[in-house]
Order: structure tokens, then C-alpha cells, then sequence
């Protein structure tokens, strides 16, 4: 996408609601490619935003039930984020002052590139790129608002 991007101010609060989410997984060296659609819910805890992603992943013809959960907590200021996995394990952290981001995640031996890009407030996409000795892929995943949910719940 070539648009420009939407600075975000409160992150926390700019995520908070229901996204459409649709994902594609391309294994680059293999070439195949798989399909994710489904829903994430950003709800308040207390602590921060807990991320419930489910819905339907497709590979090489074969569709699953598929979610993961992570968690959104407040960073140094309100346009930044701290992202963990559900156990707690840190993920990234996320600054959308600007409307984009890059973020870097080691695991094991591969590495996980992000680029986040919010067009504005209804729509963002995250990037990932997957290099190492076990994977080389590339997940896009596009967001869309669902109506209604920019609420912000205490």
C-alpha cells in the first residue's frame, strides 16, 4: 500500500475494540501459501489491552481453527506499547506516534522483522518477515475496525 500514514497518540486506546483481521503466510523458499481470516478482540484488563485472536487458518488446502493471545500494556508514554506473549514473555514494543513502526523479535535462530503501518482509524497492517535456519516467511496481516467497537471500556 502506498498511503501515508496516520500518527497514533494513545495507542492503547486506538486498538481497543473488534478488528476484521485477514492474514496471508507465504513461505517464500517453499512457495506455498496459506490464508488466515478471522477476528481480534482488544479488551481493557486493568493493566493494559489483552489481544484474543481467532478464526479460520488455511494451508495447502487444509482450513483449521486457529487463535493466539497476547498482551498490549502501556509504555513510556501514551503513542507506545509494551507487547508480551500471554505468559508474559516479551514480544516487541510498539510506537505509532508517526503511524509506523519496526520492530525486531529474536527467536531461536530466526529472526522476526515487523513494519506497522495505521492509514487511519479504521484501518492498520502489520508485516512480518521470518528469516532464519527454520522458517522464511512473510505474514500480512491487514486490520479493519468493526463498526462500533472504538469504545474504550475502563
Amino acid at each position: 500500500m502506498n498511503e501515508a500514514f496516520h500518527g497514533v497518540p494513545d495507542v492503547l486506546a486506538y486498538l481497543a475494540g473488534t478488528w476484521r483481521v485477514e492474514r496471508t503466510a507465504r513461505d517464500v523458499a517453499g512457495h506455498a501459501e496459506g490464508h488466515f481470516t478471522g477476528t481480534t478482540v482488544f479488551t481493557w484488563d486493568g493493566a493494559g489491552l489483552l489481544h484474543h485472536e481467532s478464526g479460520t487458518f488455511t494451508w495447502r488446502g487444509t482450513a483449521r481453527p486457529a487463535e493466539r493471545t497476547l498482551r498490549f500494556l502501556p509504555g513510556d508514554d501514551p503513542a507506545t506499547a509494551h507487547v508480551t506473549f500471554a505468559d508474559g514473555r516479551p514480544f516487541h514494543d510498539l510506537v505509532l506516534r508517526t503511524g509506523r513502526h519496526t520492530a525486531d523479535h529474536p527467536c531461536a535462530l530466526d529472526l522476526y522483522r515487523g513494519e506497522f503501518e495505521v492509514y487511519d482509524e479504521r484501518r492498520w497492517r502489520m508485516r512480518w518477515r521470518v528469516a532464519g535456519p527454520a522458517k522464511d516467511l512473510i505474514l500480512t496481516t491487514a486490520y479493519t475496525r468493526q463498526a462500533s467497537s472504538a469504545a474504550r471500556q475502563a
